[in-house]
């Protein structure tokens, strides 16, 4: 299946014969210290700068919550965020109401992302539309 939405992941982990368990890594631009003038000219046009991870969370594919839902639920923690990367994890611990499980998988998640590994996830903007991201 190819996935272009958020909707195409949704419906893709709910067909999985095991149930699925989606994290959620929401991360924000930053400049690096010391940066480059080229950084801080892309940092400021919005194309560039280190995604430093502010918050996580886990949900149940087949709760089926909506991106709309994630970006309004994220308001509320009041911390600000520019990227959402997103994986998958299936099997007996994707079908326990209770995230423990997720917690590992989501530390490794975090730390791909603090060294720029991030060909593993999907990327979503906040309007939820996928991005692709290039290291530079």
């Amino acid at each position: 299946m190819n996935i272009s939405s958020y909707e195409d992941l949704l419906n893709a982990a709910n067909a999985q014969a095991e149930g699925q368990r989606m994290l959620f890594v929401f991360t924000k631009a930053e400049l690096p210290g010391e940066p480059t003038p080229g950084q801080q000219e892309q940092y400021k046009a919005r194309k560039g700068g280190a995604l430093m991870p502010v918050m996580c969370v886990d949900k149940l594919a087949s709760a089926r919550v909506s991106y709309a839902s994630l970006v309004e639920e994220s308001r509320h923690t009041g911390k600000d965020w520019d990227i959402a990367f997103v994986a998958c994890m299936s099997g007996k611990s994707a079908d326990v109401t209770e995230s423990v499980e997720a917690e590992e998988p989501m530390k490794e998640m975090v730390k791909s992302i603090q060294v720029g590994s991030i060909g593993n996830y999907l990327a979503f903007n906040r309007d939820g539309e996928m991005v692709r991201l290039k290291a530079s």
